[in-house]
């Protein structure tokens, strides 16, 4: 089973923090955005993350999952895709002697994290590892997960779950047709 890296262990918690089933949000608000961001080792000092700061994390997010949707052939809603991409040009990286990035210096505590995970983004997509990892095409689950399909065809977080409520409703939804 191919493990994925570090980086799409982040980007998945990131989209993750939201769950459509339960209809919560880890990171709701600027304060349990920084207790997530703590959790997480992103964040040294739990300090307040502004308002606008927190719409930027929000953006990523949003952008995040509906890229990740279209790896299951859902259309990505055009205006969150541009948010995303706004919100990652306002944060510079640098390459370092070794071919890494890193959040350029100078960058306020409450953004750093922000450039951490456009650069673990940034890494799937420039591996071509994105593509492994998906949101649910269930809607009403939309969970992030990790593709281990040797053809990378996988479509649902569970095929237990998710896959076979899709496939029931196509059942019922033929049989109503054939009638």
């Amino acid at each position: 089973m191919l493990e994925p890296p570090a980086s799409a262990v982040l980007v998945e918690a990131f989209a993750n923090t939201i769950d459509v089933e339960e209809a919560s949000d880890e990171i709701a608000t600027p304060v349990a955005l920084a207790g997530w961001l703590k959790s997480r080792g992103l964040l040294d000092e739990p300090g307040e993350i502004p308002a606008e700061v927190h719409e930027s994390y929000m953006a990523l997010r949003a952008g995040i999952r509906e890229e990740l949707g279209a790896h299951v052939g859902d259309t990505p809603d055009p205006e969150r895709r541009a948010a995303a991409d706004r919100m990652l040009a306002e944060h510079p990286v640098l390459i370092t002697a070794r071919g890494s990035l890193t959040p350029a210096p100078g960058l306020p505590a409450e953004r750093r994290p922000l450039a951490m995970l456009a650069i673990a983004w940034s890494e799937l997509v420039t591996t071509g590892d994105a593509t492994r990892l998906k949101r649910c095409a269930e809607h009403t689950c939309g969970w992030v997960f990790w593709d281990v399909s040797k053809n990378h065809s996988r479509r649902w977080c569970s095929m237990k779950v998710c896959g076979n409520r899709s496939k029931a409703r196509s059942y019922a939804s033929r049989q109503r047709q054939a009638t």
